[in-house]
Order: structure tokens, then sequence, then C-alpha cells
């Protein structure tokens, strides 16, 4: 494989089609979830409501609002202690998920830190939900596992920076 699209060869180096979809199967999921991600975070950096600690709309009213539902109101009341700074917390890390997903630098980082805040969310905000797949940050840890778990092995800095490793030695 050579790190920005390539993959193992058939006979006559002809690639077939399972082998290429097989290399190129994660990147919508890794485009989808890097642009929601960038998408998420500037959202809510861009909203003085949000991030807020009173009022409609404010990340301290939601915190307030699920802290006797969620699975782990410890969680809940330790962004209750600076709900601005966990609101910057929150954007500042799906935005910076979201571009290294994008990019495909530090790619399973990058997936780790997005499972970890959707674990988080679905622990807090949505963990009421009933029944449990109606909530939307669960399918959100489970699709960030494969990138956790696979990395970004085309159209990618981690590939392309592989691929300069790989030369070098």
């Amino acid at each position: 494989m050579n790190g920005y699209g390539g993959g193992s060869y058939g006979l006559g180096g002809r690639r077939t089609l399972k082998e290429r979809a097989a290399t190129y199967a994660l990147l919508p999921l890794r485009v989808f979830l890097g642009v929601t991600f960038v998408y998420a975070g500037l959202d809510k950096l861009t909203d003085s409501a949000f991030l807020s600690a009173d009022g409609a709309g404010s990340i301290g009213e939601l915190m307030r609002g699920v802290r006797d539902s969620s699975a782990v109101p410890a969680l809940v009341d330790l962004a209750l202690k600076s709900p601005e700074g966990f609101g910057h917390a929150i954007a500042i890390g799906e935005l910076l998920v979201g571009l290294g997903t994008l990019v495909g630098l530090w790619t399973r980082l990058a997936a780790l830190g997005g499972a970890l805040i959707s674990l988080s969310l679905w622990l807090t905000v949505s963990w009421q939900s009933t029944p449990y797949y109606y909530g939307n940050d669960l399918p959100y840890l489970m699709a960030w596992l494969p990138l956790v778990l696979a990395g970004a092995t085309v159209f990618s800095a981690d590939a392309f920076l592989a691929s300069r490793r790989r030369r070098t030695l």
C-alpha cells in the first residue's frame, strides 16, 4: 500500500473493485465526522448564548437540565463548576477533532477524542433518550471506533508522513 490511496494489486498489477472499495471504505465516514465536528465546534464558538452559564440555550442551562437524568451526574457537576469553560472546551475539542479527522493528521488520536466527546455526551446529555437509539451521541461514538482502530490510510497527512518515513529508511 502506498499510503495515498494505493493498496494491494492483483495479478497483472490491476486492483479489483473489491480491493479499491476496501481501500477507500472509511473515507466517507471520515469526511462526514470531520465536517460534522468542525461545524459543531464552530456553531458553539459563534453562539454567545450557548457559551453562557445561564439563560435560554446556554450550556449551563443544558447541564442543569440533564443533571438528574444522566448516567454520570458527577460529570455534569464537574461541567457546572465552570459552564463557560466546559462549553469552550467542548467546542474547541470538536473543532480540533474535526480538523484532525478531515486532514488525516494524528487520525487515531483525533478519532479517540471524538469518541470520548461522544461518550461523555451520551452519558450526560442524551442518556435519558428512550429508546436508547433515539439519542444521537451513541451512534457517533460507534462511528468513531473504526477510525480509532484503522486511522486514515488514504488522502491523509498521516499517510503522507508514513510514506515519507518509508522512503527515508
